[in-house]
């Protein structure tokens, strides 16, 4: 509606001195809207120094930054379910999804790091299996609480009262699916990609030859 006015407006003569201004519900969203990516990109610099100080490694903090927007490839493809329109809520869902997935990444990557430092397992693809499959069930019960919780905002649709509930609970449950594929396979596989400095591998000591059988 907002753009056809302002198209319509385009071609009205005003008298010198006048001037047309659209305000309201659609201005205060607008400034919100501003407010809120300002403050999503501060939020995520201070992710990512927290990230550095959590795992003490640049490399892994970069990682888990750069697998986020996977997550939020359910809450896109949700939100364009759901007729395609980002609006205010629909943006609080894509940061809340962020959120979950960083936090599910980082009790993740910490598990493995603790299961080399303090367990004494080797790097390699046992230790990645051992901390997924042990990282599974705290991952599943945080996706599983925050979509149950949900579902009613969801199921009831646009009703008055819910027009920024039902748009953001409709991406964070998209997002949730995603968020979760991607903690349990995708960043497991780059951890055991990139966790290690190519002067690391190489300062690793070399594997035992295999005898050959007779």
């Amino acid at each position: 509606v907002v753009a056809a006015m302002e198209e319509g407006l385009k071609n009205v003569e005003m008298p010198a001195g006048f001037r047309t201004e659209i305000l309201g519900e659609f201005k205060e969203r607008q400034e919100a809207t501003s407010t809120l990516l300002t403050l999503s990109v501060v939020a995520l610099a201070v992710i990512y120094l927290l990230l550095q100080v959590a795992f003490a490694s640049w490399r892994l903090a970069t990682l888990v930054i750069l697998t986020l927007p996977i997550a939020l490839v359910g809450g896109v493809f949700a939100a364009w379910l759901g007729g395609g329109v980002l609006s205010l809520g629909s943006i609080v869902g894509f940061l809340t999804v962020m959120g979950i997935a960083a936090r599910n990444g980082i009790l993740l990557i910490n598990h493995c790091q603790h299961l080399e430092k303090y367990e004494g397992m080797k790097f390699g693809p046992e230790l990645v299996l051992r901390g997924a499959g042990e990282r599974l069930s705290p991952i599943l019960m945080t996706t599983l609480a925050t979509g149950l919780a949900l579902v009613p905002l969801v199921v009831l649709g646009e009703i008055p009262g819910h027009e920024i509930e039902h748009p953001m609970a409709t991406v964070i449950l998209g997002g949730l699916v995603t968020s979760t594929l991607l903690n349990l396979f995708v960043v497991p596989s780059l951890y055991l990609r990139f966790a290690k400095t190519r002067k690391q591998r190489d300062e690793a000591p070399p594997r035992e030859p295999e005898l050959a059988n007779a």
